[in-house]
């Protein structure tokens, strides 16, 4: 017999409770839970019908591992280790507006072109309208096969004849089961959904994207299951005003979870950007105090960014902070420092850091090229715009090593610059011999502050 029982989940974060509650214990907003029907099924006696899986060696299971699809987009191959798995299960997020629809239908056109079979389901657009964003962005879809439909029976039983390669769902929370009583976008209707298409995935090793809604806070909506159950999670980056787009793996089970590629957005749709240094210095100030040059990495790539700082007398009693695209509190702890080991007297001042381009950076590397901007905005002096700074700073001033400098300080010379700024400890006999360019190791802030 099945037992039917109410559970409830919070709308916006999925936080999963017994009984109502007025504050989300997971995400601390007011008024989010609502009540799910839960049918728990009686145990069942197992019958002689019933084949289980069977185990089997690990050196008896055949299949390569490189084998992949590449999507036709390389900054795409890039955030999915290589190429598209086949049977994988891959969730976008995103912002509304941001992109992800126009990137899928990218890739859906190039894979058709290069002979795959695709299915592009949309429960949010019809025919009409996927053909005019379609021709918007390109011409030849003549070989992709396109669906309007929420019902997920209907897709199930369209997939089995089609036999598709590659599947796009758009979105999953408009996908809803007939044997689900709730709503469409519910936390149990995304569930089961998510879990059904798992199994086509799997079973008919088919690669699916799932196309998924976010919260204000930028996590995607519905349980916290759902980016447990995939294989994948990609979020999409960036101001939808602005003409630049991030995607960053947050999981992966086939590539890592550092690499991000960088695009875009045009009339045409959705660009590739080779080279994100030169984008994102580009349209840099000359001359000014408080603007530093960085080299970050993010995963293998090392991208350029200008990190401007501004320091001026506050007005109040308690000073005033404010940081775009790197952590807050990092930066007070570094003026901290700034005013503990190397004698300025920056307490009493408003500070504001900003990383040009709308980029978010979380990488300790950051440290040194912050001390720097707030030095050159408290004194008015200019930093020379041909050196890139790169480090980490210790609470007792030190500035200790960062990873693959050798890589940053080549990624630097290729883009002319000609003085590096690094932590002594990263100076090898390499770097040393390397001509063409003046590289200066420091051990503390007192030794930058020489150095600058």
């Amino acid at each position: 017999m099945a037992k039917s029982t109410s559970v409830y989940y919070c709308s916006n974060c999925g936080f999963e409770s017994s009984k109502w509650m007025g504050q989300c214990p997971g995400c601390k907003e007011w008024n989010t839970f609502v009540e799910e029907p839960v049918t728990k099924m009686a145990g069942r006696k197992t019958t002689a019908s019933h084949n289980p899986n069977k185990a089997v060696y690990l050196r008896d299971i055949t299949g390569t591992p490189e084998d992949r699809v590449s999507s036709g987009i390389a900054e795409f191959d890039r955030v999915l280790g290589g190429g598209i798995v086949k049977g994988a299960l891959m969730l976008i997020g995103g912002d509304p507006g941001i992109g992800k629809s126009t990137l899928l239908l990218q890739v859906t056109r190039n894979l058709s072109l290069a002979g795959r079979k695709v299915l592009y389901v949309s429960g949010e657009e019809s025919l009409s309208q996927i053909k005019m964003r379609a021709v918007r962005i390109g011409s030849d879809y003549r070989d992709l096969l396109v669906l309007s439909e929420t019902n997920l029976s209907d897709i199930q039983e369209t997939i089995q004849k089609e036999k598709p390669e590659i599947v796009v769902i758009d979105s999953i929370q408009t996908m809803y089961r007939e044997d689900i009583s709730s709503a469409p976008g519910s936390v149990s209707q995304v569930r089961e959904a998510t879990a059904l298409l798992l199994q086509l995935a799997k079973q008919s090793e088919i690669s699916i994207f799932i196309v998924g809604h976010v919260t204000k806070e930028g996590a995607v909506a519905g349980p916290r299951v759902l980016e447990h159950m995939v294989d994948t999670v990609l979020y999409f980056e960036g101001d939808r005003h602005a003409s630049y787009r991030i995607l960053r793996a947050v999981k992966n089970r086939f590539g890592s979870t550092d690499e991000i590629g960088v695009f875009e957005m045009r009339q045409e749709g959705l660009t590739e950007v080779p080279n994100p240094s030169e984008y994102m210095l580009n349209g840099r100030a000359e001359g000014s105090s408080g603007s530093v040059i960085c080299c970050c990495l993010e995963g293998t790539r090392p991208i350029m960014i200008e990190l401007q700082a501004l320091v001026c007398p506050s007005n109040f009693g308690i000073p005033r902070r404010q940081t775009t695209g790197m952590d807050f509190n990092r930066v007070n702890l570094l003026m901290a420092v700034l005013e503990k080991r190397g004698s300025l007297q920056i307490g009493n001042q408003d500070a504001y850091v900003n990383i040009a381009g709308g980029i978010k950076v979380n990488e300790p590397a950051l440290d040194l090229a912050v001390v720097s901007a707030l030095i050159s905005s408290f004194r008015n002096r200019e930093v020379d715009p041909g050196t890139v700074i790169f480090g980490e700073v210790g609470l007792s001033g030190e500035v200790r090593a960062v990873s693959q400098a050798e890589q940053r300080v080549t990624e630097a010379k290729k883009l002319g610059f000609k003085r590096i700024i690094m932590p002594g400890a990263n100076l090898t006999p390499e770097l040393r011999k390397m001509t063409g360019i003046d590289i200066v190791g420091v051990k503390d802030i007192q030794d930058l502050r020489d150095a600058l």
